[in-house]
């Protein structure tokens, strides 16, 4: 099975906006990786999450805001032979983005956010409290850096 890279912006986009989360790696405060699952949203190269207002990922950002987010799509067993257990491969697409998580605190832009958010999941038109708003931690991340890759394709198969 091959596995071939996505050049196309706009179809790794496209990638990104068919997940319904991402995974987000972060560096803890020992220099371990640490991946969580996280709901978002997408608009113009940024990358939008939130969380609470304080933790154990608040904390590693504040030491280390270099983060990598990955999405996947499209997963599928495949073989060549059926018999063949090294044969087996799971065809999908992922894109991996990365870039430096900052905070937004003005409640204005807040509500702007969350609205890119939760337009990813529903159509439905939301107000938020203040309150609400003043005890979430709205993310964004520029995205520096954006690949993505099909992965299970047979040899005579296009990506």
């Amino acid at each position: 099975m091959k596995t071939f890279i996505i050049e196309d912006k706009q179809r790794i986009e496209s990638i990104i906006l068919h997940c319904d989360a991402c995974f987000v790696g972060i560096t803890d405060l020992e220099g371990n990786p640490y991946v969580v699952p996280m709901n978002f949203g997408y608009e113009n190269g940024v990358l939008y999450l939130h969380s609470g207002p304080e933790g154990s990922k608040l904390e590693m950002l504040e030491h280390n805001n270099n983060v990598c987010i990955t999405f996947s799509i499209g997963h599928k067993l495949v073989y060549q032979h059926e018999k063949v257990a090294c044969s087996y491969s799971m065809r999908s697409e992922s894109a991996m983005c990365r870039g430096k998580v900052t905070f937004i605190e003005d409640m204005d832009e807040k509500r702007r956010v969350l609205d890119i958010i939760m337009r990813h999941y529903t159509d439905n038109e939301f107000n938020y409290s203040e309150p609400a708003v003043r005890n979430v931690k709205v993310w964004q991340m520029p995205i520096e850096q954006m690949t993505g890759k099909v992965f299970g394709l047979r040899a005579n198969e296009k990506p």
